[in-house]
């Protein structure tokens, strides 16, 4: 079977994934680079065990509408994990027979394992964003401050990973209110979750100290006419700037940053992590990331990175 290939669900019923099948779904989906990276990796494990051998991993378009039927038929088919992107992450809690504590706090996963009663459910994108800013920004959201913009599936997983790594204070900041008093629910209900404070994208807090760490988990960026989500120039001069969005991989927030002398990066270290991790669960197995990142660069037609 193609692995470059956009399949749909129709396929399921007509073409036959042999083999350990994995896939990743959403809508739309044609940009991914999950194949590619993952397809690199799993070609790596094969040098060491030859139970990789007859892996693969392929990319599905599946419409919010068809994903509910969708889950059954690729348990059907015995596809051993599934990655979810946008739109299907929270949708999926209501359709599976387990999540993790992790996932339960998020409110979404993002990695599926099959198991004898129904797919379990994991969230790995706390897992990505801790992991690469450590990699690319040589921070830890350990002690740290952390300003985060937004409220959506991303930036619960990043609030939730702060409290659990213990963060010494997290300020979020979204354009909705209510999405943010959703998000602040959830996080003040967790051991730690006392040092989160919201507050207004037209406000933001005062008395920082000389470090800490901008995150932006809103879509601001994805767009070359998109405004920058926040104001760098509020930042103290030791503060670093983690922009989620990868593609294109210099938003209007890390210009900004980079301009005014931060140290700043974009998202790709985070999707290669998450991918890692779903990666390592499926297979019970060390997960090369350097493999991950070459793959995801060359997809993405990138110069190569030595994370």
């Amino acid at each position: 079977m193609n692995t470059e290939f956009t399949y749909t669900i129709e396929d399921l019923g007509k073409l036959q994934f042999e083999g350990t099948p994995l896939a990743v779904i959403g809508h739309p989906i044609a940009h991914s680079v999950s194949p590619a990276m993952h397809n690199a990796a799993i070609a790596k494990m094969r040098q060491t065990h030859s139970r990789f051998n007859d892996w693969a991993y392929y990319r599905f378009d599946v419409a919010p509408e068809d994903f509910a039927a969708a889950i059954p038929l690729f348990f059907k088919h015995n596809f051993l994990g599934l990655n979810l992107t946008i739109p299907h992450k929270v949708q999926a809690m209501d359709l599976i027979s387990g999540v993790s504590p992790d996932g339960e706090r998020m409110g979404a996963v993002n990695t599926l394992v099959w198991g004898e009663h129904g797919y379990s459910g994991f969230n790995t994108d706390g897992y990505g964003i801790k992991n690469a800013v450590k990699a690319d920004l040589g921070v830890d959201l350990k002690a740290a401050t952390v300003i985060l913009l937004g409220s959506g599936g991303a930036a619960r997983a990043a609030a939730v990973q702060c409290i659990l790594d213990g963060c010494a204070k997290l300020y979020i900041g979204n354009r909705s209110v209510e999405r943010l008093d959703q998000l602040m629910q959830v996080v003040r209900a967790m051991p730690g979750g006392e040092c989160a404070e919201a507050f207004a994208l037209a406000e933001p807090p005062a008395g920082l100290p000389e470090r800490g760490i901008l995150i932006n988990a809103t879509s601001l960026g994805l767009k070359g006419t998109d405004p920058a989500p926040f104001d760098v120039a509020k930042l103290p001069a030791d503060w670093v700037v983690y922009d989620m969005i990868y593609n294109p991989d210099a938003t209007r927030l890390l210009q900004e940053a980079r301009a005014r002398g931060l140290r700043a990066a974009n998202g790709l270290s985070m999707l290669v992590h998450q991918g890692v991790r779903s990666l390592e669960i499926w297979s019970h197995a060390e997960v090369d990331a350097h493999t991950m990142m070459r793959a995801a660069c060359h997809a993405l037609d990138l110069p190569p990175r030595s994370d």
